[in-house]
């Protein structure tokens, strides 16, 4: 069938058939498909969406259009982890040591931080001497001595993905969720494990704004894990507000150091243990959640998921003298406070901003290939239904020679709002599909 044929059919909210999915998936990844042609069908399937045979379709063909991880060789029981993005989300780093502590076996390839959000790979960067760009030979051989590794992605694993993902960006269509799941699903079902738990995000600092549309989107990769053949769930998470106390990537990795210490904000806390413990129970470490909660307690207060997580920066090259002394990371040249103008109650802090006003001190990246400084980023003093005075401060800026700091400043100023009455907190974890 000719390529414009299927964009005609898509068009007009026709589904497409498993074998013109295959045809298109395979002329992006070879470039038989023109740009402009696959960009038209992209923004046809954005507007008429796909049921859940073309979208399991699609992730299967993206997935076969690249290389797979075989981790038949890894003893053990592996459980992969994905999240859709957010400010201050750095709860992959937490959760793989902390799984691999407790008997688990978990590979992962994660990303680059776009936009408001940060990146995994660019908080692990900022170790000095760590080591993302692993082979696979070498990502297999550290999962095997370490239980986690965790790298970016490689040219092989499903090339179609990357070359649709750069139209998508460039044409308006990163928002559809059919696009949005196959994407997610065919990356984490190249990695190989068995069973899959996924933090979908809901809320101003996520792709999906509200609790509806963060559902759907759970449920149809929920899908796509199932009728692949892996155990998958996913726990939908609060996004309004950033996710723990510290945004950018030094200073997230103290947060992380905090956290495995049996420590740390009571927000990352729960969610990286609530994560932790059903990754447990569905790659079949633990049979019931009582016991893999009982087991993740206790690898945070013996140390053994710090001591699993100060391994794994050893065997990737990095520092691992940073898990005692943090003063050995990236840090920024000054801190400039910035203080509430009124008294009252911390109605809301929204993450968007609170992520925007970390890129604009130089913490992330509005473009693939720009650098980050990995000593920059802001400290929150306060949380959503706080009391505060007059003057008090909601934040610290960690910035470099005054970079940003007007910028971000001004972002600061409009993600919180302080109000004469307390509002209800709104519970980090806002549901499960299963």
């Amino acid at each position: 069938m000719r390529a414009v044929d299927l964009i005609i059919r898509k068009r007009d909210g026709r589904a497409l058939s498993r074998a013109a999915i295959d045809d298109f998936v395979s002329g992006v990844a070879t470039g038989a498909w023109p740009d402009y042609q696959a960009s038209a069908l992209l923004m046809a399937i954005l507007f008429q969406g796909m049921d859940a045979e073309e979208v399991w379709w699609l992730t299967d063909a993206m997935v076969r259009s690249g290389d797979s991880i075989d981790l038949s060789g890894i003893s053990g029981l592996t459980v992969g982890k994905h999240s859709t993005g957010g400010v201050g989300d750095k709860l992959s780093i937490i959760v793989a040591p902390l799984v691999a502590a407790c008997g688990g076996v978990v590979p992962k390839i994660s990303g680059r931080g776009l936009g408001h959000t940060g990146g995994t790979l660019d908080k692990l960067e900022s170790i000095p001497g760590f080591r993302v760009g692993l082979s696979i030979d070498e990502f297999t051989t550290v999962l095997r001595q370490v239980g986690t590794c965790m790298i970016g992605p490689t040219s092989s694993l499903v090339p179609a993905d990357a070359k649709m993902y750069a139209l998508r960006d460039v044409t308006g269509t990163v928002e559809s969720l059919s696009l949005i799941a196959s994407s997610i699903m065919s990356k984490k079902l190249s990695e190989g494990a068995r069973a899959l738990v996924l933090d979908v995000k809901c809320g101003d600092g996520a792709f999906m704004k509200n609790l509806e549309r963060a559902r759907v989107l759970a449920e149809v990769m929920v899908s796509i894990g199932v009728r692949s053949g892996v155990r998958t769930e996913a726990v939908i998470s609060d996004m309004s507000a950033p996710l723990g106390l510290t945004v950018g990537n030094s200073l997230e990795i103290i947060e992380c150091l905090d956290v495995l210490r049996g420590e740390g904000p009571p927000d990352v806390v729960a969610l990286a243990c609530r994560l932790a413990s059903r990754m447990l129970v569905v790659a079949g470490v633990h049979h019931s959640e009582t016991d893999a909660s009982e087991a993740v307690g206790y690898a945070l207060s013996s140390g053994k998921a710090l001591e699993r997580f100060r391994m794994m920066i050893e065997h990737q090259d990095g520092d691992p003298r940073i898990v005692d002394d943090s003063s050995r990371l990236p840090s920024a040249t000054a801190i400039r406070p910035f203080h509430a103008d009124r008294s009252g109650f911390v109605a809301q802090v929204r993450a968007e901003l609170i992520g925007r006003a970390s890129n604009v001190l130089g913490a992330g990246r509005d473009r693939i290939g720009e650098s980050v400084d990995h000593g920059v980023g802001l400290v929150m003093r306060v949380k959503a239904g706080d009391r505060v005075a007059a003057g008090d401060t909601l934040l610290d800026l960690h910035h470099r020679d005054g970079r940003g700091v007007d910028a971000a400043l001004a972002l600061c100023q409009e993600a919180f709002a302080i109000e004469d009455e307390a509002r209800a907190p709104v519970p980090v974890i806002l549901g499960e599909v299963r």
